[in-house]
């Protein structure tokens, strides 16, 4: 089915051929398609700013911003924007975040080009677009016994912590990164040891790796 009406789609990517791929794909399921694209954070959230966009394709492994972080500043500078996720990161590690800061489907680099386009178009529409793998997983989330990895009970700061910790990135940086105190992010390290059951930062860092929270 080939749409008819214009839409225009900004494609927030730091990878050449991923942004190219995602614009081939749209263009061969919209007669008319704008497509932008931007290869950081900071252009995507300049582009969103100096002009109206239909929807937004966005990855959450950029080089200068946290990914949550990313759409949660997208999401509270053009709330109306519809976001999508397309992440090397699999659904269980992020999805269920990433709809809490706004996002309307999420998908990972290894979805066939028909879904990408699928989803698209439902969130065009106005709808959100879940995976039946991620729906599986939803729905256990919100059973009495949720089973599931420890850092799916880390709150959205922790989390971040976790993640910067584990990028290599020192308590006084991530201080500075994300305008706390030193003391503050060293608390936020110890409830992750805590929450965790670690002991040391190269433990955190070797958990992260393990269940894939970072490149």
């Amino acid at each position: 089915m080939i749409e008819t009406q214009l839409v225009k789609i900004l494609v927030i990517d730091d990878h050449e051929v991923v942004r190219r791929g995602v614009k081939q794909i749209l263009e061969e399921n919209f007669l008319y398609v704008e497509v932008g694209e931007a290869d950081t954070g900071q252009k995507g959230i300049a582009a969103v700013r100096q002009e109206p966009w239909d929807l937004a394709i966005v990855d959450i492994s950029l080089p200068d911003q946290n990914g949550l972080e990313l759409l949660c500043e997208l999401h509270s500078t053009v709330p109306q924007l519809p976001l999508i996720v397309l992440s090397l990161h699999p659904e269980e590690q992020y999805a269920i975040r990433a709809f809490r800061a706004g996002v309307m489907a999420y998908l990972t680099k290894h979805t066939a080009p028909e879904e990408l386009a699928k989803a698209v178009k439902q969130v065009l529409n106005g709808r959100m677009y879940v995976t039946a793998s991620l729906a599986e997983q939803m729905a256990g989330s919100l059973s009495k016994s949720p089973t599931g990895p420890e850092h799916h009970t880390l709150s959205e700061r922790e989390f971040e912590v976790l993640v910067l910790l584990a990028r290599g990135q020192s308590v006084k940086h991530i201080a500075q990164s994300l305008m706390l105190s030193i003391k503050t992010v060293s608390t936020y390290r110890a409830r992750l040891l805590d929450k965790l059951q670690l002991s040391t930062t190269a433990e955190l860092i070797r958990y992260a790796l393990d269940h894939h929270l970072v490149e």
